[in-house]
């Protein structure tokens, strides 16, 4: 592939093993989970080119690739690193994502109360040790 040549963006996501598919590589396209040069796009058919930055968003992961090359084939994988460069930043530490993905923890009774609490209650405000009529 030339300077002026293009090729499709879901045949390079392919091609560069970014995706195991090229159906997967034409729905990533088409969802708007690509860009190209800080351009969003939702056509698997965008071309590309060498210079050509894009960025990928994969499940819990964001992928910046610089195009060095097309691809013509899905060959293995030391083959595909040779047809971008990453220029992705470098993930967070360990320690930093363990301390994101903790949710925060609630005090125990303070959330809604159960089946048992609530007759207690209503026997209360009702002011006598029977069940209330539903």
């Amino acid at each position: 592939m030339t300077g002026t040549d293009r090729q499709r963006v879901d045949k390079w996501l392919f091609f560069a093993r970014v995706v195991k598919s090229r159906s997967l590589a034409a729905k990533l396209a088409s969802g708007g989970n690509v860009r190209v040069n800080k351009d969003k796009i939702d056509q698997p058919s965008h071309g590309v080119k060498p210079g050509d930055v894009l960025t990928i968003t994969l499940d819990r992961r964001i992928l910046i690739y610089k195009v060095l090359s097309g691809g013509t084939r899905r060959g293995p994988s030391e083959e595909a690193r040779t047809l971008y460069e990453d220029i992705s930043p470098p993930p967070p530490p360990k320690d930093a994502l363990s301390r994101l993905d903790t949710l925060p923890r609630r005090d125990a009774g303070s959330g809604r109360p159960t089946k048992r609490e609530r007759r207690e209650v209503d026997r209360l405000m009702l002011g006598r040790n029977e069940e209330p009529e539903d």
